[in-house]
C-alpha cells in the first residue's frame, strides 16, 4: 500500500486560548508597606496580650488572698517551720497576678530566707534571681545602649530635627515626678521576712536614700516596645521606689550569702558572690544598710578575692590536667607524651611550642 501526497505538507497552527485582561492589584500599598504593617500589628497584639490585666475587683480579690496566705507563712516562719512556710509562700505566689512584680519579689525574698535557714543554698539563689528579675522589670537599674537612628524616608530640615529632639527631652523630664513629701520611713533591712503589709504600709525604708538621685537620672526609652514599661517606671512614686530598693537590697544580701555558702566553692559561685557584694558596696546600697550588714559586706570584700583566686587556680589546674591526660592518650601509640612538648613564653608576651625528643619518659622503655 502506498500513499500519494500532493503539495507541501503543512502543520496546523496551535489554537491559543483567548488572552484575558491583566490582573489589577487590589492592594493600593506596596508589599513592603503591607509587610511592615502586618509585623507592627503582630507586635502590638503580642504586647497587648502580655500587658493584659485582670479587672480591678478581681485583682483586689487575688491580692487580698495572697496577702492572707503570706501572713500565714510569716507566722510559720516565726515558729521556725520553714518547710511549711515555703509551701504557703508558694501558694501566695500562685494567687498573685503574674504582672505584680513587686509583690512577687517580696514573696521570693521570703522564700529565699527560708531556704537560707534550711541551708538550701542553690534554691535560695534561684529564689533571689526570680525576685531580682521581677524588680528589674518594675524599676530597671541597667541602662540600655542607645540605638542608632534610622534614616527617615521623608526629608527633614535641621530645624525640625532639633525641635523634635528638644521636645523629646522635655517630655522625658516632664515624665519624671518629684515628691514633695520629705518624710523618711525607718525600718530593718536585715529582717528575715517581710510583714504582711510591707508593700502598702510605711513601715520600713532606707535611711539616707536620696530620691533626687533617681529622679534626676536620665531615663532612656530604647524602643516603642519598651515605651510603656519605661513610662510606668517614671510614674512610680518615691515611696514605691524606696520599697523596691529595700527589697532589692535584701535579695542581693541573701543571694551573696547563699553563693558564698555553696559547696564546693567554685570559681563561678565565688566570683558571682563577689559581684553581689561589690554592688552592695556602692553608696546607693551601703548607706541604707544597718551596721551589721555593712560589716558583712566589708568582710566579704576582704575575704572573697583570695578565695576567688584560689578557686580559679584550682579549676585551671584541674582543666590542664584533664587536657594533659587526653593528650597523653592520643600520643601514647606514637611513643610520645605531652612532656615531649614545651611551651615557652617569649619576650613579647607570646608563646612558642618546641619539641624535646628526650624529655619526660614518654618514650617506650626497652
Amino acid at each position: 500500500m502506498s500513499f500519494k501526497s500532493t503539495g507541501p505538507k503543512t502543520r496546523p497552527d496551535p489554537v491559543k486560548p483567548p488572552r484575558g485582561a491583566d490582573p489589577v492589584a487590589t492592594d493600593p500599598h506596596p508589599p513592603s508597606w503591607t509587610q511592615s504593617r502586618r509585623s507592627s500589628s503582630s507586635a502590638s497584639s503580642i504586647a497587648s496580650f502580655h500587658s493584659a490585666r485582670f479587672p480591678a475587683d478581681e485583682e483586689s480579690r487575688m491580692l487580698a488572698s495572697s496577702h492572707e496566705l503570706k501572713s500565714q507563712a510569716n507566722t510559720q516562719f516565726s515558729k521556725q517551720d520553714y518547710s511549711s512556710a515555703i509551701s504557703t509562700y508558694d501558694r501566695a505566689l500562685a494567687e498573685l497576678p503574674s504582672y505584680l512584680d513587686y509583690e512577687m519579689a517580696v514573696l521570693q525574698s521570703n522564700i529565699a530566707a527560708c531556704h537560707l535557714k534550711l541551708e538550701q543554698w542553690k534554691e535560695a539563689v534561684e529564689s533571689c534571681d526570680k525576685g531580682l528579675d521581677g524588680l528589674e522589670r518594675e524599676l530597671p537599674t541597667k541602662s540600655s545602649k542607645p540605638k542608632s537612628k534610622s534614616k527617615s524616608t521623608r526629608p527633614e530640615t535641621k530645624n525640625e530635627n532639633k525641635k523634635e529632639s528638644k521636645d523629646t527631652d522635655t517630655d522625658g523630664r516632664r515624665g519624671t515626678s518629684k515628691s514633695n513629701n520629705g518624710t523618711k520611713r525607718s525600718g530593718r533591712l536585715n529582717s528575715d521576712t517581710e510583714s504582711s503589709g510591707s508593700d502598702s504600709e510605711a513601715e520600713s525604708s532606707s535611711p539616707g536614700l536620696d530620691p533626687r538621685d533617681e529622679d534626676a537620672a536620665v531615663v532612656e526609652i530604647p524602643s516603642d516596645a519598651d515605651e510603656s514599661s519605661a513610662l510606668a517606671a517614671l510614674s512610680l512614686s518615691d515611696e514605691r521606689k524606696a520599697d523596691i530598693h529595700r527589697i532589692r537590697t535584701k535579695l542581693l544580701l541573701r543571694r551573696g550569702r547563699a553563693r558564698v555558702s555553696m559547696e564546693p566553692e567554685t570559681w563561678t559561685n565565688l566570683s558571682a558572690a563577689l559581684e553581689d557584694y561589690k554592688t552592695l558596696q556602692s553608696p546607693r546600697y551601703l548607706s541604707t544598710l544597718p551596721p551589721p550588714d555593712q560589716r558583712t559586706v566589708h568582710q566579704a570584700l576582704v575575704t572573697l578575692p583570695p578565695k576567688v583566686s584560689r578557686a580559679k587556680e584550682k579549676e585551671v589546674a584541674d582543666m590542664m590536667g584533664k587536657l594533659k591526660d587526653l593528650g597523653n592518650g592520643i600520643l601514647k601509640p606514637f611513643g610520645l607524651s605531652t612532656d615531649n612538648f614545651k611551651v615557652t613564653q617569649g619576650e613579647g608576651g607570646g608563646y612558642s611550642l618546641s619539641f624535646d625528643g628526650g624529655g619526660g619518659g614518654g618514650g617506650k622503655k626497652g
